[in-house]
């Protein structure tokens, strides 16, 4: 079931095309890297949609934007978080970076989990090619391929079970992440086959 109200959600990440994807299911706040702010087409409906920014080029960005996920869910508002750190082509779920769990830690509150796919029926390219961004690609030239996709399939599951944390052990934050990829494994169909090492790009 589709998350409502106040809750922190995750998901793998495989494409600029997934913040629009998922804001068109879901009454939330997004949380971003700094620089989407300035890209064309999708700066903008980020920051019209009041997507919230950290700059992981800064350490000390990391409070700042776990004050302000706390006050979004304060006002009764789901937070978006794409843990891996990065987008891939779809291949696999990369693990979880633990540092945002801190907040749902701290607040006690379970977190929800979902998985994004995507299919390319009739091309020109497969999904993983023509959606997801990865690799070396940058944003102009593939977000021009991907207005040519013939038809794009979105899918978002979401993972029946919430991730939670056992309140009396160590190391919280790391076990939240590593039961919330679990859990988004768990719903996760491959927009690619994987034949390697899963590609990546900062994103």
């Amino acid at each position: 079931p589709r998350p409502t109200g106040s809750y922190f959600l995750v998901a793998n990440h495989l494409s600029y095309v997934d913040i629009p994807l998922m804001l068109a299911r879901l009454d939330a706040r997004f949380l971003a890297k700094s620089e989407i702010a300035g890209w064309p087409v999708m700066g903008l409906l980020a920051r019209t949609t009041g997507t919230l920014f950290i700059d992981r080029s800064r350490k000390r960005d990391l409070t700042r934007a776990m004050g302000e996920i706390r006050a979004v869910l304060a006002r009764g508002t789901g937070v978006i978080v794409f843990p891996e750190g990065t987008s891939t082509d779809g291949a696999a779920v990369e693990p979880f970076k633990p540092s945002l769990f801190q907040v749902p830690v701290e607040l006690g509150l379970p977190v929800q989990c979902a998985a994004i796919h995507y299919d390319s029926p009739g091309g020109p390219l497969p999904a993983w090619q023509g959606v997801c961004w990865w690799g070396d690609a940058t944003f102009g030239p593939h977000f021009y391929q991907f207005l040519k996709q013939r038809r794009t399939v979105a899918t978002v599951t979401f993972a029946a079970a919430e991730a939670s944390f056992d309140a009396d052990g160590t190391g919280r934050r790391k076990h939240l992440a590593l039961a919330a990829h679990e859990s988004v494994r768990s719903v996760f169909t491959p927009s690619r086959t994987p034949t390697g090492p899963s590609a990546t790009t900062s994103s």
